[in-house]
């Protein structure tokens, strides 16, 4: 049964997730935190963008409880993608601010409404939602962005992980990834040539 206990576990879910977005963030300077570290121009800070923008539509429009705020829009025809990244004029204070805004947004939001409150969400095929439906699928894109984050902090200095820890001995590092190495290229060998 989906009842206020679930919208707690949920809920806590997302605010732990969140913290683990700007944790990614700590100790990188200014060009780390911005540069592109995909073919596709994935960076920490425009994540972190991103999610806050998501935070503020999902939490807010969806329950016609707009942020008091303005916002860069997600959907820019003019400037597609806007919300990945981070313009030179935006600081990165300006932008994990305005995230922790949108957290205590969502988070009056969750709070004063009931698992079963009713939503709109003109931009899905099946627009009338609950906030049940809001809550899960903003844990999943917070959890899939986090990943993201993850795999982008670790290319740059080895961090990973949910919290902040001591870097692990690179040397056992790199005995795992060449054990990972030769059984891809042993199974690359037998199956490509059996199968």
């Amino acid at each position: 049964m989906i009842d206020e206990s679930t919208k707690e576990y949920l809920h806590s879910d997302l605010r732990e997730i969140r913290e683990v977005m700007l944790w990614k963030l700590d100790g990188l300077g200014e060009y780390d935190v911005r540069r592109p570290l995909t073919s596709t121009g994935t960076n920490l800070l425009g994540l972190v963008k991103h999610l806050s923008i998501l935070e503020s539509r999902y939490f807010g429009e969806v329950f016609d409880r707009l942020l008091p705020e303005p916002l860069p829009q997600w959907d820019d025809a003019a400037e597609p993608g806007a919300d990945m990244w981070a313009t030179e004029y935006e600081t990165r204070e300006e932008i994990t601010d305005r995230y922790r805004r949108t957290w205590e947004h969502a988070d009056a939001t969750i709070t004063a409404l009931a698992i079963d409150s009713p939503g709109h969400v003109p931009w899905w095929p099946r627009p009338n939602v609950k906030l049940f439906n809001i809550l899960v699928h903003m844990l999943t894109e917070t959890s899939r962005h986090a990943g993201h984050a993850d795999i982008l902090r670790e290319q740059l200095d080895g961090s990973t992980g949910t919290y902040a820890t001591p870097q692990r001995d690179m040397t056992v590092w790199k005995t795992h990834v060449a054990k990972i190495e030769r059984a891809a290229r042993a199974a690359a060998t037998k199956l490509d040539h059996h199968g």
